[in-house]
């Protein structure tokens, strides 16, 4: 006897949806960055033969000019062809004019470079017109990924430990922590046991003992209770707000500061939210800043039902989310500008820092995150609204670009850095030593690929 799984209707149209909005996304991506490529090219006088959106087999295409214009099937990346790749591909004089091999080496540095560039410039391009447009512009900042105490409640076990604002926690319970979410996972997963904590303070290294608390009130049928120290993650101030939810219905929006619910002053994250679900269905006056200004908004708080390991957990929210989070704003376009250039860096910044603690273990392996993982992103920025897709395709886009300048080869960044070893031997690698170096490149984004995928498959389990 055989059983049929079937998807719901309900559920057929999410993944549609999650399917429909990853091709838009990364159909983006990918076509400004081998744009950046076209466009390059031809500045220095190579011919395009193919520029491809996708992989594989060939959907449809069109030939204009000298270049076809492709879609194939496999939509994870894109290419374009230059003619004479090869020495052997160009023979006569007109032909190794316009060859990719015979150009002098900063016009090929310049085509390879090129498409990681676009990228970066398309990022830029979109918070410029964000910024202008008056709209406050939320960017990842050092200062709030960093696991520096930015705040300690009064009364706490941090406070009554002696922890204070602006000491450094290097280590808790013997483990090394590098971002600020290593110390709230440790917390939660104490149980409410001691915790050895090594904090650094100006020069001087000290270790301290703190007890978490459980932190009333706790909403109706949570899953476990919820543990702090008394050192808060987040200002609370909103960087999304999603669509169709309480907060919008309300008048909430992005960039609005949290200053009092119900009278009660609010200077965290974590106040704000542990009022929120403990008021299930129940209208909440809050109070927040915006631009300057104080606005009063009502909100009723939702419970939410769903299946954690089998059984049933509510949750409650507004629909509101945050992160580690500077909000920049611009009052005129020369501001809009500058502030674009400097979200653009802190983009680059932020990722170029998480790949290094990758690398050298201090950030988990399962934070890669491949198709599957891009999709359901994709599919909840949509929810959310077109302005959050276009903001998740401006750090998608920088993430691009940076992934792509790594000296991996096959990526841009490997054959930039062949061109940097040409430039310092004055000749160009032996076809043999390309060959192997393309191999070593194939086997080891394989095994991002397949890292990434299992990590995407854990994730959509788990949920």
């Amino acid at each position: 006897m055989f059983t049929t799984f079937a998807w719901s209707p309900d559920t057929i149209w999410v993944i549609g949806q999650k399917i429909w909005w990853f091709l838009i996304v990364i159909g983006v991506l990918i076509s400004f960055h081998e744009f950046g490529h076209l466009l390059a090219a031809r500045w220095v006088g190579v011919r395009v033969l193919k520029y491809s959106l996708g992989f594989g087999p060939k959907v449809f295409g069109r030939q204009i000019g000298e270049t076809e214009y492709l879609v194939s099937a496999v939509p994870l990346g894109g290419y374009v062809k230059l003619f004479g790749e090869e020495e052997a591909d160009a023979l006569t004089r007109e032909e190794q004019r316009r060859s990719f091999f015979h150009q002098a080496l900063p016009g090929k540095m310049f085509i390879v470079a090129a498409g990681p560039g676009f990228n970066f410039l398309l990022a830029y391009l979109i918070f410029a017109a964000w910024l202008v447009t008056g709209a406050p512009l939320p960017v990842p900042t050092f200062p709030e990924l960093s696991p520096v105490v930015k705040f300690v409640s009064i009364g706490s076990p941090a406070e009554m430990a002696g922890i204070q604002v602006g000491d450094r926690i290097l280590r808790i319970n013997d483990r090394e922590i590098s971002i600020q979410e290593e110390i709230f996972d440790a917390v939660q997963k104490s149980k409410g046991l001691p915790l050895s904590l090594d904090i650094q303070r100006g020069d001087s290294v000290k270790t301290v003992v703190v007890t978490p608390h459980v932190v009333p009130p706790q909403p109706e049928g949570a899953e476990e209770p919820f543990y702090r120290i008394g050192v808060e993650e987040a200002p609370p101030v909103l960087t999304s707000v999603l669509k169709n939810s309480p907060a919008m219905a309300a008048g909430f929006k992005r960039g609005d500061r949290v200053v009092q619910i119900e009278g009660q002053e609010i200077t965290t994250w974590s106040e704000m939210t542990d009022i929120v679900r403990a008021s299930p269905d129940k209208p909440l006056h809050v109070q927040v800043e915006r631009d300057g200004t104080l606005v009063d908004l009502v909100v009723t708080p939702k419970a939410k039902t769903r299946t954690v390991n089998g059984e049933e957990v509510q949750s409650v929210t507004i629909g509101i989310s945050r992160g580690p989070w500077e909000i920049l704003r611009a009052d005129s376009i020369p501001h809009a500008v500058v502030e674009a250039a400097r979200a653009t860096w802190k983009g680059t910044e932020l990722i170029g820092y998480t790949l290094y603690k990758l690398v050298a273990g201090e950030v988990s392996r399962k934070s890669v995150a491949g198709p599957l993982g891009i999709a359901s992103i994709s599919g909840e920025a949509a929810e959310q609204g077109l302005e959050t897709v276009i903001w998740l395709i401006a750090f998608l886009s920088i993430n691009l670009g940076v992934l792509n300048l790594l000296p991996i080869p096959i990526l841009d960044g490997g054959h930039l850095f062949f061109f940097a070893l040409e430039g310092i031997l004055r000749k160009p690698l032996g076809e043999r030593q390309r060959e192997i170096a393309q191999q070593v490149g194939l086997v080891v984004l394989i095994c991002i690929f397949i890292l990434a995928l299992w990590n995407d498959i854990e994730r959509l389990l788990s949920n």
